[in-house]
């Protein structure tokens, strides 16, 4: 079985909202990155976002996209991010690892290769921010033949039809965007959705998971009454950001995480 299915059958089994944090690999250090990883599950992750440097995120905001551009300019690229993963894996087997970003460096790569070198790698699943259904046919196919869970993004403004298509080809998660806009804005309305997680629940028996404007214990929190999962990105990197050397960086996710995870607890107990 696939780890982010395990991870996600052992957190309905504990009641436990799933929490993945979301940051861009060589960013804030290549050295920092993958302590960063094992601190922030040491902290609560159940899952662990890896971004993929790209040089246009289109629906990422200013600190993602300044991550990505700082990762670039320290040559992280595809291969760099599957060690990471490889090196990750020494020493934890079982935290599922998601790799984000954009169908560009995964084509340049070789789809096929990617897939079979990201499976050796250790990766679970693939999250293609700007691969819509109607071109996922030969991502999909060649991440099921390694493995691979093929993650997808759900809109406030994804329509029936275009979400059945979606879902018909996804696994492990479901990952709905609370608002239309990019990563890092703080404008979430929850009665929308709180109503659109309804509407996907009607479609899917897939966890889901809502991230874009989460950015505290109190966002998170909220998010929590009513999806299975909790992704976090923007306000991490920004913390990761304003750290000092590796230590500064571990201590600085280990800070932001470990208060959320325990606020998310704390609300599954007395919800």
């Amino acid at each position: 079985m696939n780890r982010i299915d395990t991870r996600f059958a052992q957190c309905k089994a504990a009641g436990r909202t799933a929490l993945i944090p979301f940051f861009t690999a060589g960013d804030p250090s290549i050295e920092a990155t993958v302590p960063v990883m094992h601190a922030l599950v040491a902290a609560g992750a159940d899952v662990l976002e890896l971004g993929v440097p790209f040089s246009d995120p289109m629906a990422d905001g200013p600190a993602i996209q300044q991550s990505s551009e700082r990762a670039l300019a320290r040559k992280v690229g595809a291969t760099r991010v599957l060690d990471f993963v490889r090196e990750f894996r020494r020493t934890d087997a079982d935290t599922p690892v998601v790799l984000m970003g954009y169908l560009n460096p995964v084509e340049i790569y070789g789809v096929e290769r990617y897939a079979r070198d990201a499976k050796d790698a250790g990766v679970d699943g693939l999250l293609l921010v700007d691969c819509p259904p109607e071109e996922a046919d030969t991502v999909r196919d060649a991440l099921a033949q390694h493995g691979l869970h093929r993650i997808s993004l759900a809109a406030p403004t994804s329509g029936p039809a275009r979400l059945d298509a979606m879902l018909a080809g996804t696994r492990g998660y479901l990952y709905y965007v609370s608002f239309a806009g990019v990563t890092g804005a703080a404008r979430i309305e929850m009665a929308d959705v709180a109503a659109k997680i309804a509407q996907l629940r009607a479609r899917t028996t897939l966890p889901i998971a809502v991230g874009f404007g989460v950015r505290d214990a109190a966002s998170a929190v909220a998010i929590a009454a009513v999806a299975d999962a909790v992704v976090i990105g923007s306000a991490l990197v920004l913390a990761l950001h304003a750290s000092d050397g590796v230590d500064g960086a571990v201590a600085a996710a280990t800070d932001f995480l470990a208060p959320i995870r325990a606020a998310l607890d704390t609300a599954s107990r007395t919800g």
